[in-house]
């Protein structure tokens, strides 16, 4: 398999002042073509700086993407950079020299003589066309001393460029370098939730074994653990197959901590779980910025599905929902109560068959008779179910692990009732 390092070139970058989403992107170009990225490398507009990270790149990978520095300005160094990095002069390219002056004709804008710059490319270079740009791109093979060649394409940091220029040339050039000895890398997401990293990794003995075929990685996103099942062979076919028993173990491991695969998240299951068992929902929840609206909005849910989504700001307002003459005051009530009594009230003033309550949070100071848990509670038919967890952790993921949670309680409900009904 070929390895390859991606080098994004400029200040913007390395200063932060912007995001490097060229590098993604080919990243994601490259998996499809069977080639393994081993670095991500960013480096300022420092000629010194450059010449060293191309040198150390020539020795460790087959393939070199460069992005940005193709410019015409004093600052745009890339090929200056190749140049010396591989001890190649650069030469004046007619036809590239050709078209930039062309470029300016059609636009009726007279060529400045610094734009000349961007015809020279290092001996022995390919040129890369850039059809709607002043800046083509470079293609040059190296061949060191003691190893394998190197290939470096250096192409224009601006998106729409590089991603033409990518199409239309290199992608078919690195496809003819590979020929019949292309592999392909298939990759399959298993989102899970309920347990904590740790705890899901220990359940699933050895599939996270570096240098195992398929290769299993592990990733959390608040609060969603993914697990990322690649595998690597000649036909999407031949990897699906190899990738399939790995599939399998890790439901069988996990059960019902496994909600979905590929890009589907919670509420999206949640919506066809609805579907199929032909119930319509209705949240409330406390505060939490109203995660859950938004997400049930969102998603596929339509309206006959999802009834009405209430975001309260504050506990008192849930008096209205659940006002009740036995109960005595929503004051004097603690958290797992409320919430147990606003989802009962609830179902009864609401025109839906479910209704799931999330809230208060612990950390709300107009509550005084909180924990340090959060609470949500689910009315269905006669019955209220209640569950709570502990309200701890980053506070920049407490909001979207607890919306999870509740979400995760309602689809661990319907599985069951789609269950019975199907025995």
């Amino acid at each position: 398999m070929l390895t390859a390092e991606i080098v994004a070139i400029g200040d913007e970058l390395t200063s932060g002042q912007r995001l490097d989403t060229n590098s993604q992107w080919i990243s994601q170009r490259l998996a499809d073509l069977g080639i393994r990225v081993l670095l991500h490398t960013t480096v300022a507009d420092d000629l010194e700086t450059g010449i060293q990270v191309l040198r150390q790149a020539i020795q460790r990978v087959d393939l070199i993407i460069c992005t940005g520095g193709l410019g015409p300005t004093a600052d745009d160094l890339t090929r200056e950079t190749i140049a010396r990095a591989t001890d190649r002069p650069l030469q004046q390219d007619d036809e590239a020299l050709a078209h930039i002056e062309n470029l300016f004709r059609t636009r009726k804008r007279k060529m400045p003589q610094r734009n000349t710059i961007q015809a020279m490319f290092p001996a022995g270079s390919l040129v890369v066309p850039n059809p709607h740009g002043s800046a083509p791109g470079i293609d040059l093979t190296i061949h060191p001393d003691n190893r394998d060649p190197t290939r470096i394409f250096a192409l224009p940091g601006v998106p729409a460029e590089m991603v033409e220029m990518w199409n239309a040339t290199v992608q078919p050039r690195i496809l003819v370098q590979i020929g019949d000895q292309r592999t392909l890398t298939v990759h399959h997401q298993v989102k899970c939730f309920g347990v904590g990293e740790s705890d899901l990794e220990q359940m699933l003995p050895d599939l996270i074994a570096r240098g195992r075929q398929p290769s299993v990685g592990i990733t959390v996103s608040k609060a969603t653990i993914t697990l990322r099942i690649s595998a690597t062979g000649s036909t999407e076919a031949a990897c699906r197959t190899l990738m399939q028993g790995t599939i399998d173990t890790i439901h069988d491991c996990l059960g019902d901590l496994v909600f979905a695969e590929g890009e589907l998240e919670l509420q999206h299951v949640v919506h066809d779980l609805l579907n199929e068992t032909g119930l319509t929902l209705a949240t409330i929840e406390c505060g939490n910025s109203g995660l859950l609206t938004n997400w049930l909005s969102e998603s596929r849910l339509d309206p006959s599905s999802y009834q009405q989504g209430l975001v309260i700001g504050q506990p008192s307002r849930f008096e209205p929902l659940w006002k009740d003459p036995n109960l005595g005051s929503l004051t004097s009530q603690p958290a797992e109560q409320l919430v147990q009594a606003v989802a009962q009230h609830a179902l009864g003033q609401l025109a839906t068959d479910i209704v799931l309550v999330l809230g208060p949070e612990p950390t709300d100071q107009s509550w005084t008779h909180g924990d340090d848990r959060i609470h949500y509670a689910l009315a269905l038919g006669d019955q209220v179910s209640s569950k709570s967890s502990p309200y701890s952790g980053h506070p920049a993921i407490l909001r979207a692990r607890s919306a999870k949670q509740a979400l995760n309680h309602l689809r661990l409900t319907l599985l069951a009732l789609s269950s019975e009904a199907t025995d």
